[in-house]
This record gives C-alpha cells, structure tokens and sequence, in this order.
C-alpha cells in the first residue's frame, strides 16, 4: 500500500480514539463534579490541565466557566485538540482513503461528522451535553466494533490498529497522570474522605471499573488502579496492552526491524515502575516521561513508514 495511505489511516485512528477519549473525559468529569461536595478541590479547570490545552484555552477566554471549557473542548475549531476538530481530521483522513475501508466505515464516520455539527445547541444544557457525548461515543464505538468485524487482517488495519492503540495508550497516561495527585500527602481532608468516589470515577471513564473488580479482587486504591492501568496486559485500555497490541502489528509490516528493540525497551519500563509509596512528584516525572517515549515511539513511526516511500510501497 502507499505510504501516504498508510498515514491518512494510522491518523483516522488516533483522531476518532482522542475524539472518544474527550467525550469520555467530559462526561466524567460532569458525572464527579456533581456527585462531589462543594469545596472538594476538584473543577472544570482541571479538564485543560489533562489535555494540555490550558495556556491555549486562556489565550482567548478570560473566564473559565463551565460553558466556556466545554464549548472550548468540544467545539472551537480554533483548538485543534477539540472533539469536532479530531472528528473533522479524521472525516477528511477516511475520505481520502475510501477505497482502502468497506462503505460502511465512511458513512459511520460522516454521520457521526454530521450529527456533531448540526446538534451543537444541545451543549447549552447539561442535559444536552449528556445526550451529545453518550451519542458521540456509540458513535466511535460502532465504528471500532465494525472495523474489527469487517476488515481483513491486512496492512490497512494494522495501520489503524498501531494509531488507535498509541493514542489510547498517551491518554491513559494523561488521565493518571491528572489523578496521581490524588495521593499527595498535602491534599485536604475532604478530598481524603471523598478520595474513594474520585478513583471509581477514573475506572469509569475508562470503563474499567469491573474489569478492575474482576482482576484486583480487592477495595478501591489509588496505588492498585495505577498499576491495574499501566501494567495489565489484559485489559484493552492499560498502557501494557496497548503496546502489546502495537507490537503484535508491526511484526507482520515491513521495515520493522528498527521497532522492535525501543518497544521492547517500554514495555519492560513499564513492568519495572514502583508505585508502592511514590511520591506525587515521582509518579508525575513516571508518566511524563512515558508520554515522551511515545512521542519518540510515533516518530519512529513516522520516519519508517511515512517519509520513507519505499517502506510500505514494496
């Protein structure tokens, strides 16, 4: 296949997974803010921290409220990590790769487009908002599920295989690396006592809460989740099993001698953190610097099937 197809395809997947991982995000953190009590150190603010666009966000809003972020976060096409900016990318990357998905997946992925900009409105209300987001995450989930379904294990699905496991891999990261302070010795009383509540919510965000029940077999700590969704290579939204799944796509590509030892080398750092009694600031230089590794690891990504024409061509 073409290289520049092989793009456009790895690209579909990271921009629907982060378009499904923002409407996650948003949607959780409404369900925690309102089941929180007032004064528990927990805000909206909090959702441009994880997704890094704070500095973005106060560059053209003076006031953070609660309207001001979501619309930010989920409408301005100015901020290019906004869902319907993510959902605008990969409806053009799809559109340009028709021939290479079944029908199916391009009218999933347009009528998702669709709805998003022609029910904007609803993001007016919270009612609204719980509406729009449930709708936008069916949405990527039915085009995940059919895909899995319908495409033959080829070099096009590994391509979105690799894109929305790396993805899915940066933003768990993102998301423990938010709730790490959550074991800060200076954190208030309440948000001790309300701490439990907190680490049940992150498990739903990435629905995991059952899965975790399942496998940790024990109660509710924030040390065990941590490991739980970094560490297991069962569970589909752990970082361990993202880069299993990575790896088990890039042995069937070409050229992909030159990943084999750095993905290695993750995983293993991976199984090597300690997160019995980490410091907060410890824990934060942890996942900061796996958010790294896979910035180098899509480099390489990028630099061995994408500007090399003769990678995926042969």
């Amino acid at each position: 296949m073409l290289s520049r197809s092989a793009e456009r395809l790895y690209w579909l997947a990271r921009y629907l997974e982060r378009t499904e991982n923002t409407a996650r995000l948003i949607s959780s953190t409404m369900n925690l803010i309102y089941d929180l009590p007032f004064g528990v150190e927990m805000g909206w603010q909090n959702l441009l921290q994880i997704c890094a666009v704070e500095a973005a966000f106060h560059q053209s809003h003076k006031n953070s409220s609660e309207q001001n972020i979501i619309k930010f976060l989920v409408a301005d096409l100015d901020n290019p990590s906004s869902l319907l900016s993510s959902l605008c990318f990969a409806r053009e990357n799809i559109r340009t790769s028709r021939e290479l998905m079944p029908d199916e997946a391009w009218e999933q992925v347009n009528e998702m487009y669709l709805y998003a900009h022609k029910n904007l409105e609803l993001l007016n209300s919270r009612r609204g908002r719980v509406v729009f987001l449930q709708e936008i995450l069916r949405g990527c989930q039915r085009f995940t599920g059919f895909v899995s379904g319908a495409m033959s294990r080829s070099d096009s699905y590994r391509f979105i295989c690799i894109g929305r496991h790396i993805e899915r891999a940066d933003m768990t990261t993102r998301i423990l690396d938010f709730n790490s302070v959550l074991l800060a010795e200076n954190r208030s009383h309440k948000m001790r006592e309300y701490e439990s509540i907190l680490w049940v919510n992150l498990l739903k965000s990435l629905s995991a809460l059952l899965m975790y029940r399942q496998h940790v077999r024990q109660r509710i700590r924030g040390e065990d989740v941590l490991s739980f969704l970094l560490k297991s290579p069962d569970f589909p939204g752990a970082v361990h099993y993202c880069l299993l799944e990575i790896d088990a796509c890039i042995k069937k590509l070409p050229n992909a001698e030159v990943l084999h030892e750095p993905l290695a080398k993750l995983e293993q750092q991976i199984l090597d953190i300690h997160l019995e009694n980490a410091a907060p600031l410890d824990l934060h230089e942890i996942l900061d610097s796996l958010q790294s590794e896979f910035n180098q690891l899509h480099q390489l990504i990028v630099e061995t099937w994408f500007y090399n024409r003769n990678a995926v061509e042969g």
